[in-house]
């Protein structure tokens, strides 16, 4: 079906009629919980599906091309687990079986692959609820048993211990996991040598972010399975402060990790263990790696050719942009490789291929199989797997692509960075005279880092004649850059997400009368906080985002406990910055959007706002979902969320009506 027409209506901003519904939005908004292959060298991927109310389903590729993908994980099961909150790293594969934490109870399960029709069969305790979880495992064949970070809420759900446990294989009666590794606040990348004579772990403690600070251990594996040696390789000087993360072993048994103890960006390292001296593998002002929010990254991988064993194929991030490269690890040779995705996230090594976790400008999120020549210096051959929107190519003609800007920031020689998407539709114009309206796109963590890839949710906007900017404020890329946000959340955030909307006025690209500001979670806060301390913009949404900093500090889960007094300072900071206490100082209209079940945000931030906004008489809406947690996971509750903030931007500071059918709600103040 073509919806491009010759002719071309001309209409105002915002009132654009649009092919990219709704519907496409929140059935596009399938994530990926991570990759890896089966015996066969079979690719295995996690899906979540928001037409299944998120329900995270491991799925096998087709045998042949052109054939249909298989569902590994049966319907009564969902493979997701909530260690930390935000969980990742659920699942790991050993040949012809398929290790998971399941959502409902999160307990361990074992599945074979190639007999889907047995059901998998619980290998930890059932402790009547979801009170015990699992992430980050490895299969430990010399000793029939299973390696995995454990958080056990059993005692306390606000303060956990986090411990590596190993789990029994061999027993038909379920066994309690017996602990290894104990005694920090928090571990992650539990990883054995190719005859698990060693394991490696990260660890790090209160009041550190494992970006902040962190420790890489050994352990050495006595012949009845305890750990008997331990040796730190990195992050125990205390002249220097790093946070080494991602370790791996290689078949010759050697210690590959990333650190940014160096230049201040995650490079690639190697151990020297008879030394034990670590030397760097390849040095870059890039990141080799991302902030560990949740477990299971994968950012590199060892790969073989005809003529060098040593290689390492790896993604790293420069100026906005993901590469793809080749490590020689002997003669510390980086060689780009050719690759149509600008954003690249894990890699999963195959037979002679790499599957990469990948999306562009043009291309949503994906995984790509890319098979390279003998000496692994150019690939050959690229096909999408999966993808997490196959219908995006039939709007191509709508595709708003991203300008990367550079702006100006309040600190005098500092700048900060942003994608800027126009309006984009080949039916639609505007007047010459009319500007568009202004979405400004404010991201979670807050030290993750926004990417400029095909997006149907920023494209909804485009599309109806909405200009979006995503900004990467101070705090997203680089350790320096992560850092400028180190006691100043609620101040670098605001400034420049305001210093960004300005400039883009200033250069005539979009309406100063309709700038409009949203973000979730950390962005939540900052959109609050920008509405109550400055007066830059005319209306906001918040999805889940933070309104009283002291109150996050006393009910937010273990791992983020601590985060907001190295990203805020003492109770005064906290007071006065937090918007639920500025009350007064707000004056355009806000719509809120909560999860009920939200342990990171608890739903009383949201209706603490909603109230004393209320009383204020502001005109405001609160939107509450049953069973949603931290981030919303149901198509009908994506979709929802979206078509309501679009129609109350519209009522209060749009002067347009939208195209779509869409019934608003009841708005405080507003419609009484």
């Amino acid at each position: 079906m073509a919806f491009s027409t010759a002719t071309v209506t001309t209409a105002p901003y915002g009132s654009w009629k649009s092919p990219i519904t709704s519907d496409d939005v929140s059935g596009a908004t399938k994530d990926l919980g991570g990759t890896t292959i089966d015996g066969r060298g079979r690719l295995i991927w996690l899906e979540f599906r928001p037409t299944e109310s998120g329900r995270g389903v491991l799925v096998l590729e087709p045998e042949n091309n052109g054939g249909e993908a298989v569902d590994i994980t049966p319907k009564e099961f969902g493979v997701r687990t909530l260690a930390q909150e935000y969980g990742g790293g659920a699942f790991t594969v050993s040949g012809d079986v398929v290790f998971f934490a399941n959502y409902n109870d999160q307990r361990l399960y074992k599945q074979s692959i190639s007999s889907l029709d047995v059901p998998p069969v619980p290998l930890t305790p059932d402790y009547g609820g979801p009170l015990v979880s699992y992430a980050d495992g490895r299969l430990d064949a010399r000793f029939n048993r299973f390696i995995s970070v454990r958080e056990d809420r059993r005692e306390s759900s606000l303060n956990p211990p986090t411990t590596i446990v190993s789990i029994a294989l061999g027993s038909k009666d379920l066994q309690e996991p017996e602990v290894l590794v104990s005694g920090s606040d928090f571990y992650a990348f539990p990883r054995l040598d190719s005859k698990s004579e060693r394991i490696t772990w990260i660890q790090w403690n209160h009041p550190s972010m494992p970006w902040d600070k962190t420790e890489l251990w050994v352990g050495y594996i006595s012949e009845n399975g305890e750990i008997y040696k331990r040796v730190c390789i990195a992050g125990n000087d205390p002249s220097r402060v790093e946070s080494p993360t991602e370790p791996k072993w290689s078949l010759d048994g050697e210690l590959f990790f990333v650190t940014d103890k160096e230049n201040g960006f995650w490079n690639i390292h190697k151990w020297i263990e008879f030394e034990n001296k670590v030397v760097s593998v390849y040095s870059l002002e890039a990141e080799f790696t991302r902030p560990l929010w949740t477990y299971g990254m994968n950012s590199y991988e060892f790969v073989e050719s005809s003529k060098q064993k040593n290689l390492i194929a790896c993604s790293y991030r420069q100026h906005g942009k993901s590469y793809l490269g080749i490590i020689d690890v002997q003669g510390s040779k980086l060689t780009v490789i050719d690759f149509p995705c600008t954003d690249i996230n894990n890699i999963t090594s195959g037979n002679d291929c790499l599957y990469v976790e990948g999306a562009s400008e043009v291309l949503p999120s994906s995984v790509a199989k890319v098979t390279f020549d003998d000496d692994k210096s150019k690939a050959v051959d690229f096909n999408i797997i999966w993808s997490s929107s196959p219908d995006s190519l039939k709007y191509s003609s709508y595709i708003s692509k991203p300008e990367f800007i550079e702006f100006p920031t309040e600190v005098p020689g500092q700048n900060a960075y942003a994608y800027f998407y126009p309006p984009s539709n080949p039916d639609f114009q505007a007047s010459k005279e009319e500007k568009p309206p202004l979405l400004l796109k404010s991201h979670g963590g807050p030290t993750q880092e926004t990417r400029g890839i095909l997006n149907l949710s920023v494209q909804y906007w485009t599309s109806r004649g909405w200009a979006v900017v995503d900004v990467n404020y101070g705090g997203s890329y680089g350790r320096v850059y992560r850092e400028r946000l180190l006691r100043q959340w609620g101040i670098v955030d605001v400034n420049d997400c305001c210093s960004c909307a300005t400039y883009l006025v200033d250069s005539g690209k979009v309406d100063k009368e309709r700038l409009c500001i949203m973000g979730g979670s950390a962005g939540g806060y900052t959109t609050l906080a920008v509405l109550a301390f400055r007066d830059t913009f005319q209306a906001g949404a918040s999805l889940y985002g933070i309104a009283d900093l002291n109150l996050l500090r006393a009910e937010t889960h273990k791992f983020e406990s601590h985060y907001v007094e190295n990203l805020v300072g003492d109770d005064k900071d906290m007071y006065e910055r937090s918007p639920i206490n500025h009350v007064d100082n707000f004056s355009c209209p806000i719509i809120i959007f909560q999860g009920l079940e939200d342990k990171v945000v608890p739903p009383d931030q949201a209706r603490k706002i909603y109230q004393a906004v209320k009383e204020k008489g502001v005109p405001v809406a609160l939107v509450e979902y049953e069973g949603e947690q931290h981030g919303f996971r149901k198509a009908e509750n994506i979709k929802f969320t979206l078509e309501q903030e679009m129609v109350f931007f519209a009522r209060l500071i749009g002067h347009f009506d939208v195209a779509d059918d869409i019934t608003p709600i009841k708005i405080d103040n507003f419609d009484d």
